[in-house]
């Protein structure tokens, strides 16, 4: 066993990449965020933090805001050669510290695997709610109705800044998808399309390929053009264009607690497989 006097807890730098990626892919315990960047991108956004044994990286906490005020749990790895409680331990309270000092966040993550939701437990993170997993393959044809005023399009590098605002008004803060988070996903979009009345950006939607089908990512609409059929008309456009190219199972996630997300998937189709993935949250 490794004494802790030996250990050394310093900031991730890019020359880290290299062992930090092979945690990633040879360690017992890896929790990786869903997002929309690797994990390694986020290596110089603090708070990102490593464990050092003989100069030999051994885990790392990775926990950069994006979007300001929201740190999601992007990265903890542990090799093994500590017990993981341990590294966590020592990686969170010095997360934890930094972030405290920079103002109030909220630090939240997803649970895919059950060892990391006793840790969270263990340093007082709550449940705040589940991510709900649709799938929806083949079925019936669904139609594309939209008020006249109202077009769909594909969107456009362009469009992003004004797609950021629609999400920001769509979501709560933690769910919400910053500029710089949207520049990240329009390139891995198989399919991305917005909703405008008169020029301007009321909802979109981005897809992303998967060796499966299609996923749906994000949709979101503008709230004060809810309840008139635009995440629908979202939503059926998706299915008929990935229908045109063969793709017939749709994937979707959305929150446990969003009744209108649910009813709508629910209406064009999509059937809850069974997973639930547990968020959790810490306030700072």
């Amino acid at each position: 066993m490794i004494s802790g006097a030996s250990l050394q807890l310093r900031p991730a730098v890019l020359t880290d990449q290299r062992e930090i990626a092979s945690l990633i892919h040879f360690s017992p315990q890896v929790h990786r965020h869903l997002d929309w960047r690797n994990p390694l991108d986020w290596i110089g956004s603090p708070p990102y933090f490593v464990i050092e044994n003989n100069r030999q990286v051994i885990a790392a906490l990775g926990c950069p805001p994006d979007p300001p005020q929201v740190a999601w749990v992007r990265l903890f790895v542990n090799s093994g050669k500590i017990p993981v409680q341990n590294s966590w331990q020592m990686l969170w309270e010095r997360t934890r510290a930094e972030l405290a000092g920079k103002g109030q966040f909220m630090i939240a993550a997803i649970v895919l695997q059950e060892w990391l939701k006793d840790i969270l437990i263990s340093s007082e993170f709550a449940s705040h709610q589940s991510i709900v997993m649709l799938e929806r393959i083949g079925g019936s044809a669904v139609s594309l109705v939209l008020p006249p005023e109202i077009s769909l399009r594909a969107m456009m590098i362009y469009d992003l800044p004004a797609v950021a605002e629609v999400d920001a008004s769509a979501f709560e803060k933690l769910w919400q998808n910053s500029l710089p988070a949207l520049e990240q996903a329009y390139p891995q979009a198989i399919l991305a399309t917005v909703a405008e009345t008169n020029g301007k950006v009321i909802g979109y939607q981005i897809s992303t390929r998967n060796p499966y089908g299609v996923h749906l990512a994000r949709l979101a609409v503008r709230p004060d053009v809810q309840g008139h059929g635009v995440g629908c008309a979202l939503v059926a456009d998706l299915i008929q264009q990935a229908e045109l190219r063969g793709l017939a199972r749709l994937t979707v996630n959305t929150q446990s607690d969003n009744a209108i997300s649910l009813a709508l998937y629910q209406r064009l189709g999509f059937h809850e497989t069974g997973e639930r993935y547990p968020v959790y949250q810490f306030l700072v």
